[in-house]
């Protein structure tokens, strides 16, 4: 007796596996909690609430992605979003400028800095610059600054 094969179209197939099992780490490029989060809280609405909690313009809109970036994995999203609304929120205002100025992460478990030489230190201590950033021509820190 002959055998008779069933071909499902919705089989699992090996190669088919294969293939979906190779692309999902591709997934982990694209975070979905960012992708979510930054229709309801964009980098412009983040760029206005620092501005706002900094005194000051002219942020960096990479360095604001950044750190927008970071508070969202921290699960902070509606927290900024009600502190851009007038909420008081002391902690997080503090966390807030504290990330700007020092280029460091606001999770305190992690050892990345967000950011080195755009740190808003440097423009606060214009006497100095960040280290391993070149200041000028060979030696120009033998003359004298300019007031």
């Amino acid at each position: 007796m002959p055998s008779h094969k069933v071909k499902s179209p919705s089989a699992l197939t090996r190669r088919t596996f294969l293939c979906s099992s190779s692309a999902a780490p591709l997934l982990a490029l694209f975070p979905l909690p960012v992708w979510a989060a930054t229709s309801i809280f964009d980098v412009n609405s983040f760029m206005r609430l620092s501005e706002k909690q900094l005194g000051q313009t002219g942020l960096s809109k990479d360095m604001a992605t950044t750190i927008m970036e970071v508070y969202i994995r921290l699960g902070k999203e509606d927290d900024l979003v009600q502190l851009a609304a007038g909420d008081d929120n002391q902690d997080l205002s503090d966390s807030l400028v504290a990330t700007w100025y020092t280029g460091e992460s606001p999770n305190p478990d992690d050892l990345v800095v967000v950011e080195y030489t755009d740190a808003l230190i440097w423009q606060a201590m214009d006497y100095t610059k960040p280290m391993g950033y070149c200041g000028g021509t060979i030696g120009y820190w033998s003359e004298p600054s300019e007031a």
